[in-house]
């Protein structure tokens, strides 16, 4: 843990995570004590990869330091205790999102990779010419072009559900989509653009009735609310580690037993395979058999490491954080003269906000926000063209909050958008 004071000032120290303050919380982050540029750091970037508490570094050097080895191969100690490790991290995953088994969790190197995973396998196996892939316009490039590539090798169709100026799916059109008789419907449970959180369950169910399986890009979701794959229903669902505390290069995909017994192997190699003869190999049980090569082991402990931490705060104080600091941060942004906001109101985002400040250029803002101030914002298109296209921009600048942001952080956001107007002389 850090011991050193923050150096951002909360004065609003109160207890929001099961008993632990946020400044308590933020003294976990290492990161969160540096400057830059001479100025606090001020870490507003949450969307694209979260900061990692000191609990997940640990537990990762840990690993390299008292029993590196590979698993599932060795029948020495340390080879057994890095196996263990490896899956009691699986287990740890299915409890959190309520997997029936861990054996429905495989590990894959993010929620890109899970994504591709399902439509090489199942899509190949179970998409042809003229079926129905229903998408939407609010997805990430990671749920777009995996499916636009299926679409090119078998001549099946994509259809979108539009996006409501508001920032909202527009739900009359998916259902008369529904009726078209969908094999697939693919979609965002929370957009990393605009912060709407989809109402995915209602949406499944729906599918369902359809005749069409589901798979749910939990990116967003996973990380800053509860999530239970079995409430949902869903067939597939796909998240990553580095944006829930843990490390780079892990992510999940967890599917209904019975679809992945039934899909081939998406990679060939060690781990994967039961038995292999010259011409022929049988393949693993799950969840192995989609895991070729060796794993991510690190990761997968680090990764366990993040979801005890999660645990610990509990997932309804971190969705409770997130509303009171995007609420806060909507009232205070809607204060800057000449700001644009993107997406709906607090009760229907999570912790995103996209906006545009007059005419200025996203990455000269975001530029001036990290020299000026030492805030670090994203700028771009966030690997969502279609949608910034259904807006008619070329890019936003994106604030995005996570279980160690604090209002005052926001206060110097807005200061430095204030700066920014003050440099563009509007």
């Amino acid at each position: 843990m850090v011991t050193s004071n923050n150096v951002i000032p909360v004065t609003a120290d109160v207890t929001s995570f099961s008993g632990r303050s946020i400044n308590e919380v933020r003294q976990d982050f290492p990161i969160l004590a540096r400057q830059v540029h001479g100025k606090p750091f001020v870490y507003l970037d949450s969307t694209a990869s979260s900061q990692k508490p000191q609990s997940v570094i640990d537990a990762m050097s840990d690993y390299y330091q008292n029993y590196n080895a590979n698993v599932h191969r060795g029948v020495y100690e340390v080879s057994e205790e890095a196996t263990a490790a490896m899956e009691k991290a699986r287990v740890k995953i299915a409890r959190f999102i309520n997997a029936r088994q861990s054996k429905q969790i495989i590990f894959t190197r993010n929620t890109t990779e899970s994504i591709n995973l399902v439509a090489h396998t199942w899509g190949s196996a179970n998409i042809g010419r003229g079926d129905l892939i229903i998408l939407t316009e609010m997805e990430h490039h990671s749920n777009l072009v995996p499916w636009q590539l299926l679409a090119q090798r078998t001549g099946a169709r994509l259809e979108f559900v539009p996006v409501s100026d508001d920032g909202l799916l527009r739900l009359d059109i998916y259902a008369e989509l529904l009726k078209q008789q969908p094999r697939l419907v693919a979609c965002t449970q929370m957009s990393n653009v605009l912060g709407t959180i989809n109402p995915v369950q209602e949406m499944i169910a729906q599918a369902h009735a359809a005749g069409a399986l589901v798979l749910v890009d939990a990116a967003q979701s996973v990380p800053h609310l509860p999530v239970d794959v079995q409430a949902l229903d869903a067939d597939f669902l796909c998240f990553s580690a580095h944006k829930m505390l843990g490390p780079t290069s892990i992510g999940v995909l967890y599917g209904k037993k019975a679809l992945l017994e039934a899909m081939p192997p998406f990679m060939g190699g060690g781990d994967m395979i039961r038995t292999v003869h010259l011409r022929e190999f049988t393949a693993n049980d799950l969840p192995w058999k989609f895991e070729a090569g060796t794993p991510a082991i690190a990761e997968a402990v680090g990764f366990g490491a993040a979801i005890d931490y999660l645990k610990a705060l509990d997932m309804e104080a971190v969705r409770q954080h997130e509303r009171e600091i995007t609420a806060y941060a909507l009232e205070k942004l809607q204060e800057v003269p000449d700001i644009k906001i993107y997406g709906p109101s607090a009760d229907q985002r999570g912790g995103v906000i996209s906006f545009t400040l007059a005419d200025i250029h996203p990455h000269d803002l975001a530029s001036i926000l990290d020299q000026e101030v030492g805030v670090a914002i994203r700028a771009g298109h966030h690997c969502a063209q279609p949608l910034m296209e259904r807006y008619d921009l070329a890019a936003t600048a994106r604030a995005s909050f996570y279980i160690y942001t604090v209002r005052e952080e926001i206060d110097i956001l807005v200061q430095g958008l204030q700066k920014a107007q003050e440099i563009f002389r509007f």
